[in-house]
C-alpha cells in the first residue's frame, strides 16, 4: 500500500519521522564492505519493522539510520544562508512503501561509502536502470543522506539508485574527489546483480560540486563509455571561473566561499601561483578541458539568479557539441542553487522523463 503524506515545510521532520524511518533502526558500528574490486557479501537474514528486509551488513550511518539526515536535510543551514547541493525534505514529501536500503563501503577511507536504494524484483525480472548520486556542498561538507527523499521517489520510477558520498577537502585535494566518484560508479558495476541492475544503463546525477563531479564522470576518458547521461544542477562546471567569480568586488558571499574552496580543493590559490602543478590542476578540474568525441549527453540546469551562473553550463555544452555531443542548458527562474531547483513544478519531472529517455534498454 502507497502511503501519501502531505505537510508543510514547519511540519517535514515530524512527518518524516512519524512515517519513515523504522523503528529500531539506529545507525549501527561500522562493518566494512570489500571494495570495487569484490562482490558484496551475501545478505543477512531479517528484516526491520516498516521496511522490506535489506540485504547486506551496513556500514554506520545507514540512510534509515536516527540522525541529522531523518529531519529531511543533512546538515544545519549553512551560516552564509547558501545552500549546498542537499534536498529538503519539502522539495519531495511523497512517501511511498520504502524500498530496500543499505549503506556500503566502496574503499578502505571512512568516507568512501555509497547508500544503495532498490526494490525487489521478481526472478526473472529484467535489470533495471540505476542513477548514481553525487551532493553537493563546496567540496569541503555535505552528505549522501541528504537525498534519501529523491533516491527513495526515483526507485518508484523504476531505477536502482546510489548516493555516494567521497572524500572532501582540504583533507583531500583535486582528483582524489574524482576517483572516488569512479570508484563508486565501478562499484555499482561490479555488483550490479546484487541489485538486478543493468551495468550498461546508468546515468549519475550531482548538484553543485556534485554536479562538477558528475560531469567529470561524463567527460573524462569516453565519458559515455561511462554513463548513459549526465544531469546536473548548478553545476561548477569551471573551478577556474568560479575562482575568479568569487574574487569580484561585487561577489556574493556564497560566491566568495566558493573561490576559497577552489583554493582547499587544489591546494594552491591559482592567481597567486605559478606552479606549473597548480596550474595543471586547474586545467584538469574544468570539465570541458575533457570534452571529446564519445562523452555522455548532459542535462544542465540553472536558475536566472544562480550564484553559480549558467555560463559555467554554456561553456561545457559549446565543448560538447562541438564533440558532437548533445547537451541541454535550461534556465530557470528563481535565484535557487542546486537542490533549490527541485522546488519547481517541472525540475523533477523534467529530470525523470530525461532519465527515462537516455536509459532506454539498447545502445546509449
Amino acid at each position: 500500500m502507497r502511503k501519501v503524506l502531505v505537510c508543510g515545510a514547519a511540519f517535514a521532520a515530524t512527518c518524516v519521522s512519524a512515517v519513515a524511518v523504522p523503528v529500531g533502526a539506529q545507525a549501527t558500528s561500522p562493518v566494512p564492505t570489500p571494495p570495487a574490486s569484490s562482490p558484496v557479501p551475501p545478505a543477512s537474514p531479517g528484516g526491520e519493522q516498516g521496511t522490506t528486509a535489506p540485504e547486506g551488513p551496513p556500514a554506520s550511518g545507514a540512510p534509515d539510520s536516527q540522525g541529522p539526515a531523518t529531519s529531511g536535510t543533512s546538515q544545519p543551514a549553512r551560516p552564509d544562508g547558501a545552500t549546498d547541493g542537499t534536498v529538503s525534505a519539502e522539495a519531495v514529501m511523497v512517501t511511498p512503501e520504502l524500498p530496500r536500503a543499505r549503506t556500503y563501503a566502496y574503499g578502505k577511507d571512512r568516507a568512501q561509502r555509497v547508500d544503495v536504494y532498490w526494490r525487489k524484483t521478481e526472478q526473472g525480472t529484467a535489470p533495471r536502470p540505476a542513477v548514481l548520486i553525487l551532493h553537493g556542498g563546496y567540496w569541503l561538507h555535505g552528505d549522501k543522506g541528504g537525498w534519501k527523499y529523491f533516491a527513495r521517489r526515483l526507485t518508484e520510477e523504476g531505477f536502482v539508485v546510489l548516493s555516494a558520498n567521497y572524500r572532501l577537502a582540504p583533507r583531500a585535494q583535486w582528483p582524489a574527489q574524482r576517483d572516488d566518484a569512479l570508484s563508486a560508479l565501478a562499484f555499482l558495476k561490479d555488483n550490479a546483480r546484487r541489485w538486478n541492475l543493468d551495468p550498461r544503463r546508468v546515468a549519475v546525477v550531482g548538484a553543485s560540486s556534485g554536479g562538477h563531479l558528475a560531469t567529470q564522470l561524463g567527460t573524462f576518458g569516453t565519458g559515455s563509455a561511462q554513463v548513459r547521461g549526465v544531469v546536473a544542477l548548478s553545476p561548477v562546471t569551471s573551478p577556474s571561473l568560479a575562482y575568479h567569480d568569487g574574487g569580484k568586488p561585487a561577489a556574493t558571499p556564497s560566491q566568495r566561499k566558493l573561490r576559497g574552496a577552489v583554493t582547499a580543493l587544489l591546494n594552491c590559490a591559482p592567481d597567486v601561483s605559478a606552479d606549473e602543478e597548480c596550474v595543471a590542476k586547474l586545467e584538469d578540474a574544468n570539465s570541458a578541458s575533457h570534452a571529446s568525441t564519445g562523452d555522455a549527453p548532459m542535462l544542465l540546469m540553472h536558475t536566472a539568479g544562480d550564484f553559480v551562473p549558467i555560463s559555467h553550463s554554456n561553456g561545457l555544452a559549446s565543448a560538447l557539441r562541438a564533440a558532437g555531443v548533445p547537451a541541454t542548458v535550461k534556465s530557470l527562474e528563481g535565484d535557487m542553487h542546486a537542490s533549490g531547483l527541485l522546488a519547481g513544478d517541472k525540475t523533477y519531472p523534467t529530470i525523470v522523463a530525461w532519465l527515462k529517455e537516455r536509459l532506454t534498454p539498447g545502445p546509449g
